[in-house]
């Protein structure tokens, strides 16, 4: 494949599974347009032309030529300066390593991580909280998280990208759509009645398994197991954590249970407050399950992935016993 087929392909698929739905990312893109058209002309220099086609920021082409040819992946959470130089390393040894992946996203990707959380407004809606509210409450954190990111140093691990001339590209809330999607679907499908069962449903899941043997989730971290779960809502897209103030709108709007990847001690203050059950599945096998459904489609079209930094990779390729294939 090239790298701009992969980079295309991973944004078709974000935009599919996103909970806003197909019409409103059709808008956000007409009204990213309409801004760039009313820029004066000295300031289109500096517009993200890439959101006229992408609505996600944090996932992108960020060292690297489009047309350039990969037949081999190095792939993993967090790709840094380390991995980066293991990518160069790997190529000494003579793995053909073509391109850098990376979940979490670095350079222009990171420093626009705020746009995406705005995601989160219409999935609190669709559970009941008044789209007013969300939208004004999304609205403060996204400054917080933009201030927050603003002074690190993007560009570092691109930087040995470059010098090494290793393509680099990060797949963010093109993934976490994915993990959002598939979880949403199982819980509708096998309607939990406790968070126990919750939990075991999670642990059905090869990547939340591998989680478990570490001990690094999923556990609940706000309530009981023999608690009725309710209403459970996903909590996987959307760039980050959102305000813990939101957590008073979704009690009242009838959610009894988040599954989440992470929770600060504030949030789960908060939730215990407004007695939601929380479940912290896992972050970095949550982020590995949403990738993996994007490389099962990279492998399918000859792409050889390798995995690194907590990529826990299971292809869910079928195969003559119909079995999942796991890789470590």
């Amino acid at each position: 494949m090239k790298l701009g087929e992969i980079y295309r392909l991973a944004v078709t698929m974000g935009m599919e599974k996103d909970p806003r739905g197909k019409e409103e990312i059709q808008r956000i893109l007409a009204a990213n347009r309409e801004r760039y058209e009313k820029l004066p002309e000295k300031e289109k220099q500096f517009f993200d032309m890439e959101s006229l086609e992408n609505p996600f920021p944090d996932s992108r082409i960020l060292v690297g030529d489009p047309d350039t040819d990969v037949n081999c992946a190095l792939v993993g959470i967090d790709m840094e300066v380390p991995e980066v130089l293991l990518a160069d390393r790997l190529r000494e040894k003579g793995e053909p390593v073509d391109l850098i992946i990376s979940h979490h996203p670095e350079g222009k990707g990171l420093v626009n991580l705020d746009k995406v959380m705005a995601l989160q407004a219409d999935e609190w809606y669709r559970h009941g909280v008044p789209i007013n509210i969300g939208e004004a409450l999304i609205g403060k954190r996204m400054q917080e998280i933009y201030r927050a990111f603003l002074p690190r140093n993007h560009e570092r691990a691109l930087d040995v990208a470059r010098l090494l001339g290793i393509p680099f590209m990060s797949m963010h809330t093109v993934a976490d759509n994915q993990v959002h999607s598939f979880l949403n679907d199982l819980f509708a499908k096998r309607k939990p009645r406790t968070v126990g069962d919750v939990v075991d449903l999670l642990l059905e899941i090869p990547e939340y398994q591998a989680a478990a043997r570490i001990q690094a989730g999923p556990v609940v971290i706000v309530g009981k197991k023999e608690n009725r779960a309710g209403k459970v809502m996903v909590d996987m897209t959307g760039g980050t954590e959102g305000p813990q103030e939101v957590l008073e709108k979704l009690a009242d709007a009838g959610v009894g249970t988040i599954v989440a990847m992470h929770y600060s001690e504030k949030h789960r203050e908060e939730a215990e407050k407004q007695k939601i059950n929380v479940v912290i599945a896992g972050h970095i096998v949550s982020d590995s399950l949403g990738m993996n459904l994007i490389l099962d489609k990279l492998e399918e079209k000859g792409v050889r992935v390798i995995p690194v930094s907590g990529l826990v990779r299971v292809s869910r390729a079928i195969r003559k016993r119909g079995r999942p294939r796991k890789k470590t």
